[in-house]
């Protein structure tokens, strides 16, 4: 029986008014003020998930744990735009990312990636942030501290153009910047061969960019894609699409790093 942790981020949960209040335990001072009545902090802790807890007014709110997912959505402090869930998971499956392996990554932004490969790395992996803005880097920790992913996360503060530290030790590796053309040769010098790449950009102009420069090194299983999420509404008498419909984020390119003696054309 999984129970709350003194460190833990959770979520109240009102059933009546289906509200989430999201709740970080070692951040919070003693108690938690909400509509329905203040809430001891201390009688939360050692609880299993799902038990309830009750405000000082007789009010019961049932403790839930907080998904990744929800975080970013709802609670991840945001200083720049971000990878959102639709296209993380599928960086996640196409990076190969797994427990144990060393994931790279430029920029840290305001963490979300960086929090998914955190958790899918594990307690014996980690994630190699490169970042360059001292503010991105205070806030993504904050955001990451939340989750109880800190520890897995090791960050440098500086510019990839003075290049990679890591030399044919990365099992994933992942440009997030605004010209990555220029830094798929220290991409290819910090990845394992057979190992992969991804990139992530917002226009076409940079997709062709990025395809000119991949095609002067050995990468093979070359793609260009885009996810499109489309949700439906919850009613089973008149099922239909949402009304909107959260279109085009990024386009998303990956690689795989071959040996420097083996060179291939691309299918077209």
């Amino acid at each position: 029986m999984e129970r709350v942790k003194e460190n833990d981020t959770v979520i109240l949960f009102d059933p009546e008014k289906k509200k989430k209040y999201f709740l970080n335990l070692s951040l919070a001072k003693g108690k938690f003020n909400t509509d329905r009545g203040e809430v001891k902090l201390s009688e939360i802790v050692g609880k299993p998930y799902g038990s309830k807890i009750e405000t000082h007014k007789g009010f019961s709110y049932v403790i839930l744990p907080v998904s990744i997912y929800e975080f970013i959505m709802n609670k991840l402090n945001r200083l720049t735009q971000i990878v959102y869930p639709k296209d993380a998971g599928y960086i996640l499956l196409r990076l190969n990312v797994k427990p144990g392996d060393t994931v790279v990554e430029s920029g840290i932004g305001s963490g979300a990636l960086t929090s998914v490969f955190a958790q899918a790395v594990g307690e014996n992996g980690k994630v190699i942030s490169y970042e360059r803005r001292e503010e991105f880097i205070k806030n993504a920790l904050s955001n990451l501290r939340k989750l109880n992913l800190e520890s897995r996360v090791e960050v440098k503060y500086r510019d990839i153009s003075e290049g990679f530290d890591e030399v044919e030790s990365a099992d994933a590796l992942f440009l997030d910047v605004r010209e990555p053309w220029l830094y798929v040769d220290k991409a290819y010098r910090a990845l394992k061969t057979g190992h992969f790449l991804g990139i992530l950009v917002p226009t076409v102009n940079q997709v062709i960019e990025t395809l000119k420069e991949l095609k002067k090194h050995p990468f093979m299983d070359v793609e260009v894609s885009e996810i499109l999420l489309r949700k439906y509404k919850r009613v089973p008498e008149r099922l239909r699409p949402e009304d909107r419909m959260p279109a085009h984020t990024a386009y998303l390119i990956f690689a795989r790093k071959l040996p420097e003696d083996v060179r291939i054309e691309w299918e077209e």
